[in-house]
Parts: C-alpha cells; sequence; structure tokens
C-alpha cells in the first residue's frame, strides 16, 4: 500500500478524532490498517464517560448485557497502537486559523488533521413540559440507566413517543421493566420509513397481540405533569388523553453540528456538515466529517452504521492519500434487517416502488402476521422489497437487488412449502453481489477468504474480511457460502462425531428417537462407519450415545438408569461411581437442595455424616452443601444415610440439571414480587436427572434486582410484575456469556411449557459437550430461530418436545436411592476387585483450618518461597 504522511505542525503530524462512538472507533481501526497509527499522533476526544460501545445493540442492555458487553473498544487495541483516547472530555471550541480544538477540562490540542464523528441527537418536539420529571430520551447507555431507575421506582405506566425502530424498542423495553407501554406515531403507521402501508398493519397486529397499546395517526400536543412537576398523562392531538407516569421520546435524530456551525464550517439548511466524496469538508480541506453529524456529497444525512463505517473507510484513506485504496463516499445503500420486540422486519432497495412503471409482488396473511413485498421493475429486475414477520430471505434477496433473479418473483416471497415457492441459496448470487453492508465485502471477497487465504470456518472468514462483524444479519448466509466453496474445492467437510460415526450427535439423536434403538453396539453396528462396525467404540462417542439413551430412556424403552448392563461402559469416569473424582483419588458427596431450601433436620443429617466420615465441607455457589474427602468404598454408606434422611443424587457428576438458585422472593424479600423459591423448587423436582450434552445450570430471581444471578444460566428466570422473564444461553466460567431473553411476562405454566421445549430441543441439536451459551451463538439463526420452534412452534414438533420431557418427569427415578438397594449394583464400589475390603493406601489427608485437605506427594526441585509470601 502506498501512502504519504500529510505535513504536519512537528515531527509526528497530529490527527484528532471530535467523537468515539461506532463510527469513530471504525476510523480509527482504518487509520491502523494503513498505518497511520505509527507515523501520525492519534487523539480522542470522547463526550460520553466510557469508549465506543454498540448503539445498535443498545436495547439489549435490558435482555441482560452490561455496559462492558455493548463496549466496541478492546483497550490493548489503544494501547499498542498509541491512540491518546480522552473520556468525559468533549470538544468545546474549533480554532480552525490555529489549528487547536480545546476540550471542556480546559485541554487544547493541535492538529494537523480534524475528523468531525460527533454523531447526532435526539429530536424532542417542542411541546409543553417536554422537560418535565418524568421525561426521558433514548439515545446513550446513560438514558437507559436513568430509564431503568425511573421505572423500577416511580413509575406503572410509559408512553413512547415514536413508532420508528428505537420507538419500538424502547416500548419493549419499558415492557420488560414491567410497565403497560404505549406507541404513539404521528405518521399513519409504525415504522413509516422502511415499511409501507401492508407492512404496516401487519406490525400493527403482531405488536399489539404482545399487550402493547399503539396509537398512530395522532401527535404529542403536550405532557400534562402533577403537583410535584412530574408526568400524568399526555395530550393527544385528536383531543384524547394517555395516563402515563412515564414519557421516553425518541422521535428521530438530528446531526450534532453546533461545533461545526460555532467554528464557520458549512452546514446544510436542514442540518448535517457538508462533505464533498472524501469526506472533506467543503469549507476546511483540513477538517473532515463522518457518520450522522455529516452532510454527504448526494445532499443526505446517513443515520444508519453501514453508511458511517464507508464514511470512516474514506476519510482514512484520502487522510493517508493510499493510491491503491482511493476511496469516495458518494451515496449508500439503506437496507435494514431488524428484530423489532421478535419480529422479523426488513427493507432493501426501492422498497416503496418509486421507479417508473415498476410493479409490486406481494404475499400477505394476516392470521400469521406475514407480510412479503418484492418491488419489481419491467425487464424483471428486483428493485427493492419489504419483508416483514419472516426476513429469512433478507441477505439473498438484497443480494439479487438490481438483477434479474433466477427465478419468478412470486415464488420468492410464498412461504416454503406453499405453490411454487423457491428457496434460493447464496450459491445463486454473482461474486459481486454485496453479502456484508456493513463492510461492503462482496461473495467474491469471502470466496477468496476460503480459496486464497485458506479460511475453512466462519471465524476465520470473519477475521479476514471483517464480514459479519457489523450489525451481524449476514452471518447466516456467510455461513452456507463459506461451506459451498468448501465443498466446491474438494475439501471434505467431515461433520460426523468421530471416527467411528460419520453422523453428528443431532442426527443420531434422531436416529435413536425414530427407531427407538437403546443400546449402543446396536446402533454402532448398524449406522457406524462401516470400519467401525463390530467394534467397541471410542471414548467420543461412548458417552455421547449413552447420554442420547439416557435422555430418551423412558421413550426408547432404555433403562433409565445409567450403570444397567451396556450403559455402564458408556460412562465417563465420574458417571462409574455416581460422584466426582478429586484430584487425591477420593470422591466428594453432593445431595440435591432443591433451590437452596434445606431444613435444620436435614443440615444436621449433613453435619452429622461429615463428622462421622471425616469430609471436608464446603457451601458452594449453586446453594447446596459439598462434602469431599469420601473414599469409594465409602460412598454407599454415606448416601445410605442421605437417602434415609430424604436427600437425593444431585447430579454433581454427570452431564446433567445441578441447580437451579433462587433468591429468597416475595415471600421475605421486600423487593420480591413473585415467590421464587417455590418456582426454583419446582423447576429443580422437574429438571432433576435430565441428561443432555453438557451439564445444566439455572436459577430464578424474585424481582429485577436480580440477587440469584439468573442471566448467567444456561436458563434463567426473573420475576416481573406480570409472571416471569425467560433467559437462555447464559454462562459463567471462563468464557462469561450473558443470557438471551427468550419470552417475557409468563405464567406459571407458559414459563414451564417453554422451558420444557427449549430443553429438549437443546438436547436434540446440540453437539457434543456443547453449552447452551455455545450451541446458542453456533445453531442457524441463533436465538431468532429458537424461538421460532420452541414459541411459535415454526418446525411442527414442540407437541413431540413437550412429550419426551413428560416422559423423563415421569420416568425420574434416583440413581443413588436404586444403588443403595441393590446389592449387585453396590458391588463395584471398591478400590481393588480382587480385594474388595482393602482401602486404597494412595488417599490420605492432611489438616488444614479444622477440617481436611488432600495428602499429595510433591516433588520440588530447588523450591524458595516468593518473596514476601507467608508460610501456611
Amino acid at each position: 500500500m502506498s501512502t504519504t504522511a500529510l505535513v504536519g505542525n512537528g515531527p509526528r503530524p497530529t490527527i484528532v478524532l471530535v467523537g468515539h462512538g461506532m463510527v469513530g472507533q471504525r476510523f480509527l481501526e482504518a487509520l491502523a490498517e494503513r498505518g497511520l497509527t505509527a507515523t501520525h499522533r492519534v487523539v480522542v476526544l470522547c463526550e460520553e464517560p466510557r469508549p465506543a460501545y454498540d448503539r445498535v445493540q443498545l436495547t439489549s442492555y435490558f435482555s441482560g448485557k452490561t455496559p462492558e458487553n455493548l463496549s466496541m473498544t478492546d483497550m490493548e487495541f489503544i494501547k499498542d497502537h498509541g491512540i491518546e483516547l480522552y473520556v468525559g472530555d468533549p470538544a468545546e471550541t474549533i480554532d480552525r486559523e490555529a489549528k487547536k480544538v480545546t476540550a471542556r477540562s480546559g485541554l487544547v490540542v493541535d492538529y494537523d488533521t480534524l475528523v468531525l464523528a460527533t454523531g447526532s441527537y435526539p429530536f424532542v418536539p417542542p411541546v409543553p413540559n417536554k422537560d418535565a420529571e418524568g421525561c426521558f430520551v433514548y439515545r446513550t447507555i446513560e438514558d437507559l440507566l436513568a430509564i431503568e431507575e425511573y421505572a423500577k421506582s416511580k413509575a406503572t405506566t410509559g408512553a413512547v413517543v415514536g413508532g420508528g425502530l428505537l420507538g419500538l424498542e424502547a416500548a419493549g423495553a419499558l415492557k420488560g421493566l414491567g410497565l403497560a407501554a404505549h406507541i404513539v406515531e404521528f405518521a399513519p403507521r409504525l415504522m413509516p420509513v422502511q415499511v409501507d402501508e401492508g407492512g404496516g398493519a401487519a406490525l400493527l397486529r403482531t405488536i399489539s397481540d404482545m399487550g402493547l397499546s399503539v396509537h398512530t395517526g395522532v401527535g404529542t400536543q403536550e405532557i400534562v405533569v402533577g403537583e410535584d412537576g412530574a408526568v400524568t398523562g399526555m395530550k393527544l392531538s385528536d383531543g384524547s388523553e394517555l395516563a402515563t407516569d412515564m414519557v421516553v421520546f425518541s422521535a428521530g435524530v438530528r446531526p450534532r453540528d453546533q461545533l461545526a456551525r460555532e467554528s464557520g464550517l458549512t452546514v446544510g439548511e436542514r442540518g448535517g456538515i457538508a462533505v464533498d466524496e472524501q469526506c472533506r469538508t467543503v469549507s476546511d480541506p483540513d477538517v473532515f466529517a463522518i457518520g450522522e453529524c455529516a452532510l454527504a456529497s448526494d445532499g443526505r444525512v446517513y443515520g444508519l452504521v453501514a453508511p458511517g463505517y464507508e464514511q470512516a473507510e474514506t476519510a482514512a484513506a484520502t487522510i493517508a492519500r493510499d493510491d491503491t485504496d482511493q476511496l469516495t463516499f458518494t451515496g449508500a445503500d439503506l437496507s435494514t434487517k431488524l428484530k423489532l420486540l421478535g419480529v422479523d422486519v426488513a427493507s432493501f432497495g426501492d422498497a416503496h416502488g418509486t421507479a417508473e412503471d415498476c410493479l409490486d409482488v406481494v404475499y400477505s396473511d394476516s392470521r400469521a402476521g406475514l407480510y412479503k413485498k418484492l418491488v419489481i421493475g419491467r425487464d424483471g429486475t428486483l428493485l427493492g422489497g419489504i419483508l416483514v414477520g419472516d426476513a429469512e430471505a433478507y441477505g439473498t434477496l438484497r443480494a439479487f437487488t438490481g438483477s434479474v433473479p433466477p427465478v419468478s418473483p412470486e415464488s420468492l416471497v410464498l412461504p416454503a412449502g406453499a405453490g411454487e415457492s423457491v428457496q434460493l441459496g447464496p450459491s445463486a448470487l454473482p461474486d459481486e453481489a454485496i453479502i456484508c453492508s456493513c463492510h461492503n465485502v462482496t461473495k467474491g471477497t469471502i470466496r477468496g477468504a476460503v480459496t486464497d487465504h485458506q479460511c475453512t470456518t466462519v471465524p476465520e472468514v470473519k477475521k479476514c474480511t471483517k464480514a459479519g462483524t457489523g450489525c451481524g444479519s449476514c452471518v447466516k448466509v456467510l455461513g452456507q457460502l463459506v461451506t459451498a466453496e468448501l465443498e466446491a474445492g474438494g475439501i471434505e467437510v467431515d461433520k460426523g462425531l468421530c471416527g467411528c460415526f460419520s453422523q453428528t450427535r443431532e442426527e443420531l439423536y434422531e436416529i435413536v428417537l425414530a427407531l427407538r434403538i437403546n443400546t449402543y453396539q446396536d446402533l454402532l453396528d448398524r449406522y457406524g462407519r462401516e470400519d467401525a462396525r463390530g467394534g467397541d467404540g471410542c471414548e467420543i462417542c461412548k458417552p455421547a450415545v449413552g447420554s442420547i439413551i439416557a435422555s430418551l430412556a423412558p421413550t426408547i424403552g432404555a433403562s433409565g438408569y445409567v450403570l444397567d448392563g451396556e450403559q455402564a461402559a458408556l460412562q465417563d469416569s465420574n458417571d462409574h461411581f455416581l460422584a466426582n473424582l478429586q484430584k487425591n483419588g477420593s470422591y466428594s458427596v453432593v445431595p440435591r437442595i432443591p433451590g437452596g431450601e434445606i431444613t435444620p433436620e436435614k443440615l444436621i443429617v449433613i453435619g452429622e455424616i461429615a463428622r462421622d466420615f471425616g469430609l471436608y465441607t464446603k457451601i458452594t455457589g449453586g446453594q447446596r452443601i459439598d462434602m469431599f474427602g469420601a473414599r469409594v468404598e465409602q460412598l454407599p454408606l454415606i448416601w445410605a444415610r442421605l437417602v434415609d434422611a430424604g436427600f437425593e443424587s444431585g447430579h454433581a457428576y454427570g452431564k446433567a440439571l445441578r441447580t437451579v438458585k433462587s433468591c429468597v422472593g416475595q415471600t421475605w424479600c421486600r423487593y420480591g414480587v413473585q415467590d421464587s423459591v417455590r418456582m426454583a423448587i419446582d423447576l429443580e423436582l422437574r429438571y432433576r436427572g435430565l441428561r443432555s450434552p453438557h451439564k445444566l445450570k439455572s436459577a430464578v430471581s424474585g424481582c429485577a434486582r436480580e440477587c440469584a444471578e439468573a442471566q448467567s444460566k444456561d436458563f434463567g428466570v426473573i420475576a416481573t410484575a406480570n409472571g416471569w422473564n425467560l433467559y437462555v444461553g447464559g454462562n459463567g466460567g471462563a468464557t462469561p456469556r450473558h443470557a438471551d431473553l427468550l419470552a417475557q411476562d409468563l405464567s406459571d405454566a407458559e414459563l414451564v411449557r417453554l422451558i420444557d421445549r427449549f430443553l429438549m430441543f437443546y438436547i436434540r441439536t446440540a453437539d457434543r459437550l456443547e453449552r447452551t451459551s455455545t450451541w446458542l451463538e453456533r445453531i442457524p439463526g441463533g436465538l431468532d430461530h429458537v424461538r421460532d420452534v420452541v414459541v411459535e412452534d415454526s418446525l411442527g414438533i414442540c407437541e413431540e418436545l413437550e412429550s419426551l420431557m413428560a416422559a423423563h418427569v415421569a420416568g425420574y427415578r434416583d440413581e443413588w436411592a436404586e444403588t443403595i438397594n441393590d446389592p449387585e449394583k453396590l458391588s463395584r464400589f471398591v478400590s481393588f476387585v480382587n480385594a474388595p475390603d482393602t482401602p486404597d493406601p494412595v488417599v490420605g489427608f492432611v489438616p488444614e483450618r479444622d477440617q481436611i485437605k488432600p495428602d499429595l506427594p510433591l516433588l520440588t526441585i530447588g523450591h524458595r518461597p516468593l518473596e514476601g509470601s507467608a508460610q501456611r
């Protein structure tokens, strides 16, 4: 790449970036990619108290994401490239003659090149009392924190002014906070920019069915306040009045160009800093403007992130004077795909059919909330379209825009299985088709990443091309292209479970279920690879198949006891003795304590057993009491006493449900709104013993304060004033992930039904040893697909999923209760088969803090304690 550094005032010319949002961060990355962070001093003045975060996903804060989860700023990147980042210190004045920027703190920075990425501000209609207590805007993380605090303490009803993208998300957030939510939109339909009348009608029906009240075709005339100055209602333009405790303004945005105006830069009549095709301001060649504050050369201000990224790339290339990358910005594709309150909404190309002589091809299903419209030119060219309720084909259709699709338009809007419907895959797209509009990545570039750069996975292609790292709407198409390209190149994509089976775990599950195969050997002999049939299998497939058989045992006629017959040989080491093996050869004993609730009598039993057998005791994060240090021959004796006292196996040793934590809920806590303990106990007793691809953890919180940490669990439940919110796919540990909101305001019965479906769908489709968090991110369509399946029953399998769970619940038997009552089963609990009464002499303990710890022989060579360390 050929670059020539601009002449500066010192040895290293200075680039000052004013604003550090998503576009600003992309600009910094573009500078780094062109080597400018090595040749220039880069200073960033950021107004917000935190560096760049994902504003597109802002509403996910109410679904469990933290501000840290939303961050787009890798501080190692900032440090490695020597970028000077000042947060909470916005630029206040620009002296273009002296080429200086002054920040609020008094910091003065000389610049050679100035880049304005100041973004936009929320438009608040000039109505009386718009600044009253209880009025908010919906733009930043700080706005959301303020809305959340007010909603929890002072409001029961909320109204959103604006029925566009952010307005609908804001209304969903208010509903999720337990408020009755209203949407007030001046236009005759919701999302008037993105959808037409038919699409708006479909969206209105679906959103109204969710319990949100929608008022279209009316404006806000006045905010009504009480004697204390707080919001009590709204007066609307049709003469009606709406009672509400909170108002959130989300009526559009305006470019933040005040700083530019004050410095004498040219701005448009309706706002926006005027720039040329290189994103250089028309007033000053040393000043650039990018993102929502810029008025592009085509006379438009772009409010989407993808055009902002293009502008950031263009500005960086221009500053670098890159001869090989002469970018210009003359306009952008305004195609969007959104998920609003769980409803797919997409528009692309000439969505409203403004072209001369164009035709509309429309499919509408009012009952299902589906609306699909394609705009077709007279010559058959696809000009644009609108999709509401089902945007599965968005990636492919958008890429075909401007060309004649290889099939009739009618077949593209019909749902799968209806009439002459056709589902075009990405392989039908031309190489020049744009797959990722956020980063302007073509199909040809993605194919090149596979063929020329030897990328073999989606993450590798993402890293190589940046495709899929923006809004994420192209990731599914990306995966299909990678697989197709690998197969086209003759690279065998072996999806088999292991060397014994060519099928995936999901496929083996379906075979076992459909054919009622209840032994591993039968499955291997009938469906294993040719050279594996008749063999003993391997350490990958044996426990995986054992888990499948165990999870389906009542349905397929297999024994539910994992140590019966052949099943015993399939289990992992921990399952062999129904206990977790510890580092010195001893075992742990973990009785189930549903919901963390335990009586004094049971506490005494645990204490007496730990004392009598000399066990180490520990209260765990899962609200259980674990006992460590049991010898294998002691396990049946310990469990006989536990079972006699009413305890069951806690399955700490198995890939199964571990615990369902809970707070004390409304029974004791003054903040609780539901009985979280009762629900946690009910769920733990329902799903106890459920074998799955990996361990399962859960929790139930009695209010939004989330004391039980439900959003870090495989499935977590949080109480609301109207019922329960269900979160899925969370994970703690080494790779933490916040759970995603699957459904909200559920009754007890609805909650249990959805958890039944979710767990059985996960067990059915996950890979071996795959946690729900990884599965949710891997499965095509992600959370949206899972929601479609388990909530909307899009595959028509929910009745079967519920039946499978019902069979598990009905067939549950405590493994330890069965073991201690069967002499044959007890015979395995010995250290030495030929000397069953002899304990393992290697298992030893030493005292520590009035308990025991493993006595492990240590090999020390030249050991010296660290300076300052204490000897214990």
